[in-house]
């Protein structure tokens, strides 16, 4: 117990900068309010203090304290809309000012101490590397099934904007995250095995082999790539990349030296996916061949099964 009434002591001789105090809703700092006597242990002659309760206290306000940042990114109308910074709670600092606030004689009543978190993408990075397109590819497909559009829809926007660093490995899977109806997508048709049947997100491994073909294209490095079981219409034969949440995955990997950016739209009929990266970039592309672009006709579950998967 002794070892708390001296670091106590230690904080208060200590002199720091002083933190910063952020907002978590832009408005008014977030406060620390609480009763003295629950975090007071009277075996001694000073008080000391309750370090458990202290660090529930700080779990809880590091919980409150928390925004996440916003990376910029492009507009639909091409504009760079500016990141925003996110924040966590200064722990340090927030040690430092309860000692200091306890020891004293007035309330026990500050502002929560925080430190920003910094977006992994700001407005100069995008202006830098949006300017040099280095791999597309662009897919076609029957926009008459709704939901298997829904679904491109959602996956196409969830890359959109993705910057992947030098070095950095993108997984389809961890970027797009999980494929739910509380999340928007649909039932639509999937390959299973080698046999049509309705799934939830079902479509968007049109999105994932669109992304493989510009990737390549871009002569990016391909980690992790699946074949459907059975051949798809929308992409060359062997130029599919499947994927599933908690099986097959897609991803490559940035062996360039300069950050790329992924730009990804679905519109009825198409699906478009672009690499930029800044013009100091020394990439080798690679060949890759072209999408047809006839529709392929809507199948039911249960059509011939020597019919290609949409």
């Amino acid at each position: 117990m002794i070892h708390g009434w001296i670091a106590g002591l230690l904080l208060l001789l200590q002199q720091s900068e002083a933190p910063e105090t952020a907002t978590k809703d832009g408005t008014s700092p977030i406060q620390a309010n609480v009763q003295r006597e629950a975090y007071r242990l009277d075996y001694v002659d000073l008080p000391l203090i309750d370090n458990e309760r202290l660090n529930r206290l700080m779990v809880e306000m590091e919980k409150k304290a928390y925004r996440k940042p916003v990376n910029a990114i492009i507009s639909d109308a091409g504009v760079i809309v500016k990141e925003i910074p996110g924040a966590r709670l200064n722990r340090k600092a927030f040690v430092e000012q309860f000692y200091n606030h306890f020891y004293s004689d007035g309330p026990l009543e500050f502002d929560v101490p925080q430190s920003s978190i910094y977006p992994k993408v700001d407005s100069e990075l995008l202006a830098s590397i949006r300017v040099h397109p280095i791999g597309y590819y662009v897919t076609y497909f029957n926009s008459n099934n709704k939901h298997r559009f829904t679904n491109i829809k959602l996956a196409t926007q969830a890359i959109n904007n993705y910057v992947v660093l030098p070095n950095e490995t993108f997984s389809f899977n961890r970027v797009v995250g999980v494929r739910t109806r509380g999340r928007g997508y649909m039932p639509a048709k999937v390959i299973v095995r080698g046999e049509f049947s309705e799934g939830i997100g079902g479509g968007i491994c049109q999105t994932s082999s669109t992304l493989f073909n510009a990737a390549d294209r871009a002569g990016l490095t391909i980690v992790e790539r699946y074949s459907h079981s059975r051949s798809v219409p929308y992409v060359p034969s062997g130029r599919d990349a499947t994927v599933n949440w908690g099986g097959p995955d897609f991803s490559f990997k940035n062996n360039y030296n300069q950050p790329v950016l992924i730009r990804a739209q679905a519109l009825p009929g198409r699906v478009y996916v672009s690499i930029y990266s800044s013009e100091q970039i020394n990439h080798k592309p690679r060949h890759v061949p072209g999408a047809s672009k006839a529709l392929p006709e809507e199948i039911t579950v249960g059509a011939d099964p020597n019919k290609s998967a949409p």
